[in-house]
Parts: C-alpha cells; sequence; structure tokens
C-alpha cells in the first residue's frame, strides 16, 4: 500500500486502492466490448480475426499501463471505433488500401503525433481553449455517452424518416436496459457505493436467469497468435510514397489529433483535476502517453489508439489516478484467456451505466456562461453537434470554428488569444481534409 501510495499519490487523490479497482472493473465491463468490436472492423479491412483480437487486448493493456505509470490518469486508452472504422471501411475497402500499408500510414501518423507532443504544441491548444469551451466539451462528451448509452440499449433505434425515433416495447433488450437503468438510478439516489458497478452486475445476473444471455460452452481459451500483424507496419512504411497515402496520414493525425484533445479535456473535468486556473496538471505526459500507444498500436497492428470515453464509467465510481489505468490494464491481459465468456455479453448490460455517467458529465453546463451569446453559440454547437455528428473531434471543430467569428461580432476580439486563431483556420482545414 505504501508503494502504490508513493507512485499514484492516492492519499493526495483522496482514493484508494479499493476505490481505484472498484473504478477499473467498471471502466473494463464498459469498454470490453473492444475486444470483439475491433476486430470485426480490421477483419473487414483483411486482417485475421483472430491475430485481432489478441492485439486489441495487448495493445490497448500497455496503453493502460503506459497512461497509468506515466501520466497517472484514470483513464484507458483503446482502440477508438471512429479511427477503426475509417481504417477498414474508407482507407481499406474504399480506397482499397493493403491492410499493412494502412497500418503503416498509422505508424507515420504516431510518430508526427509524438514530435507534436514533444515540441508541446499539444499542450499549448488546450491551455489556449477558453475554460467555456472546456465545460463544453466535457458536457458534450457526456451528451455523446448517453446516445450511445440509449442506442446499445435500444432504447433509441434508427428511422428512415427521423433518423431516429423511440424502440419497441415488445424486445427484451428494451426491457433489460430500461431494469438495469432503474435499478442503477435508484442506487444512485440512495448513494450507495459502487452503484454504476453494482447496477451491470444485477442487470447481467438478470439476463441470465431470464435466458437473454446464452451461457458460454467454456470459459478459458487460448489466446490467437499475433503473428501475422506483429511488425508488418514497419515493414511497409516504404509503402507511403503517393499523394494518397500521404493524406491517409494527414487524416489519422487530425482525426486523432482532436479526438484525444476532447476526450482528455472532458475526463479531466469530470474528475476534478483542472484547477482554478482552467489548467490541467500533468497533460504533457499524458499526450505523451496517448502517442506512444498509438506507436505501439501500429506495431503490434491495430487502428490508432486513444482515450476511451468510456472511462468515465470509472471516472463515476471515484477513480482518481493512474492505478485505476493500470488495474484495466491488467483486466485486459486477463481478458484475453476469457473471450468465450466476455463475448456472450450484451450491450444492454453496460448501456444504463452510459446513460448514468452522460447526466453526471452534463453538469458542466451550468458553469458556461450561457447568457453572454459569443460564449452560449460555440459552446451550444460543442454540446449538441458531438452526439449528432457521432465524432468529438467534429463538435470540437464546430465549436472552435464559431467562437472567434462570435468574439469578433462582438468586438472582444482581443480576448481570442493568437492560438485560437491558428485553431480557427486548422479545423476549417480538418473539416476540408476529412469532409470532402
Amino acid at each position: 500500500m505504501t508503494t502504490l501510495n508513493k507512485v499514484f499519490h492516492l492519499t493526495d487523490a483522496h482514493t484508494t486502492v479499493k476505490r481505484e479497482l472498484i473504478a477499473a472493473l467498471t471502466t473494463f465491463v464498459s469498454l470490453s466490448y473492444i475486444l470483439f468490436v475491433n476486430p470485426n472492423l480490421l477483419h473487414a479491412a483483411g486482417m485475421p480475426k483472430g491475430a485481432a483480437f489478441t492485439v486489441t487486448a495487448i495493445a490497448t493493456a500497455i496503453g493502460c499501463f503506459i497512461m497509468g505509470l506515466v501520466a497517472n490518469y484514470p483513464v484507458a486508452l483503446a482502440p477508438t471505433l471512429g479511427s477503426g472504422a475509417f481504417f477498414a471501411y474508407n482507407v481499406c475497402v474504399g480506397m482499397h488500401i493493403k491492410w499493412q500499408t494502412a497500418l503503416a500510414a498509422v505508424l507515420v501518423a504516431s510518430i508526427l503525433f509524438i514530435l507534436i507532443t514533444v515540441f508541446k504544441l499539444r499542450e499549448k491548444v488546450v491551455d489556449a481553449i477558453p475554460q467555456d469551451l472546456k465545460y463544453a466539451i466535457s458536457a458534450g462528451i457526456g451528451l455523446f455517452i448517453a446516445f450511445i448509452g440509449l442506442q446499445n440499449g435500444k432504447l433509441i433505434v434508427n428511422s428512415d424518416s427521423t433518423l431516429v425515433t423511440l424502440g419497441k416495447f415488445n424486445s427484451p433488450a428494451v426491457w433489460i436496459t430500461l431494469f438495469g437503468l432503474i435499478l442503477t438510478v435508484i442506487l444512485m439516489a440512495m448513494q450507495v457505493p459502487g452503484s454504476i458497478f453494482i447496477g451491470m452486475v444485477v442487470t447481467a445476473i438478470f439476463d441470465i436467469l431470464i435466458g437473454q444471455i446464452p451461457l458460454p460452452t467454456h470459459i478459458i481459451s487460448s489466446a490467437p497468435n499475433i503473428a501475422p500483424t506483429f511488425g508488418q507496419a514497419v515493414i511497409h512504411l516504404k509503402d507511403i510514397n503517393t499523394p494518397q497515402l500521404f493524406m491517409v496520414v494527414l487524416t489519422f493525425l487530425l482525426v486523432t489529433f482532436f479526438d484525444t484533445a476532447g476526450t482528455l479535456i472532458g475526463m479531466t473535468e469530470q474528475a476534478g483535476m483542472v484547477d482554478k486556473n482552467g489548467k490541467i496538471p500533468r497533460i504533457g505526459r499524458a499526450f505523451l502517453s496517448d502517442s506512444t500507444a498509438m506507436v505501439e498500436g501500429a506495431v503490434l497492428g491495430t487502428a490508432p489508439l486513444g482515450t476511451s470515453v468510456e472511462s468515465s464509467a470509472g471516472i463515476a465510481m471515484g477513480g482518481r489516478t493512474g492505478l485505476t489505468a493500470v488495474f484495466i490494464g491488467i483486466f485486459f491481459i486477463i481478458s484475453m484467456i476469457f473471450s468465450p465468456l466476455l463475448a456472450v455479453i450484451p450491450t444492454t448490460v453496460t448501456a444504463p451505466a452510459l446513460i448514468i455517467v452522460g447526466v453526471l458529465m452534463a453538469g458542466n453546463l451550468k458553469k458556461i456562461h450561457w447568457e453572454k451569446f459569443e460564449i452560449a453559440l460555440p459552446a451550444f454547437l460543442t454540446v449538441v453537434d458531438m452526439p449528432l455528428t457521432y465524432s468529438i473531434s467534429d463538435g470540437l471543430a464546430l465549436g472552435m470554428i464559431a467562437y472567434p467569428i462570435t468574439m469578433i461580432a462582438s468586438k472582444q476580439y482581443k480576448k481570442v488569444t493568437p492560438m485560437m486563431y491558428i485553431l480557427f483556420i486548422i479545423f476549417i482545414i480538418f473539416f476540408l481534409v476529412t469532409n470532402m
């Protein structure tokens, strides 16, 4: 305990090993779907599915270890669905680029990412963002997380006429989600310690009892070999020699840059780590951690790693230090032999947790100066567009573009830092590159 306290400063963060462990388990359960979704995406790109499963687990574990030990942040680093989908469907399927070459593009973008981090450009970007917009980013991620939870729980489904609509109440998934949500809400209102985690466990048991979770035929299985993917990014670096591939590198760089910056701001706001001046402690180490994790992920053979929004579930359970991230990494290592068990856990088990976390993160809305229209508009665009565009980086970009415009129009241009004007131009380029 003394050693852990020295390494992770548990006492200073007002937390305990038990609390960090519960927080880690909560984040792991919420994030465990990535072990099966990410391999499916990579398999669509042509990558062997078995190797992709093992790589996902190992890359996530290493990323969590780096984040926990280097930055002492309670957040997980894992392959992101947005980057994974872009990797598989845009680059490999759409552009007919081999997955080995696409991995090389990720590796190049990752190395550039580290250089940008070392020169502290990412820190300067985060420091330049006004505090009101930081609150908006955190709240927007909360709405985004809640929206994902509502979708996963089938409370919101696709609609050809209105894009989304309320789910059908004749669906077992809806009733399971409602059961878990009502239970967790009651536990939260009663201030029961570990409410979110207890809610997930009881919901999983409920699923089993009513026959909605099929029991696995076996519990333990050996992890597939990663030989087919390991090192392919390095071997195929020579393939990055065309304008098209340079654009792929640039897109990976831009998307991961803004996604991770936005998510880290949101997570640190939720954890109460931001000081009264809006500064985020050790943010440089956190940025170096996620950029390093991108490199190791590319070498192992997966799409870009980034800060996981599911980390918010663990933070809501009291996770405050890197010990949470280290525990998450350990759970992912262990998970490699329990893949048959994890495969049967449906998203309806974790959906209530994501919805509740969204509610908690939306609390930052009250801190925004809504009475000032020049602040309200960019904040509103940031908050609303994250769930509506299904992208943290897109919501962040729209808010950053609107902010200088409203400030100039209200004759407050002197309050806009030079970096914000630079970001204004960069975000316009970002949209031109990623949405043309």
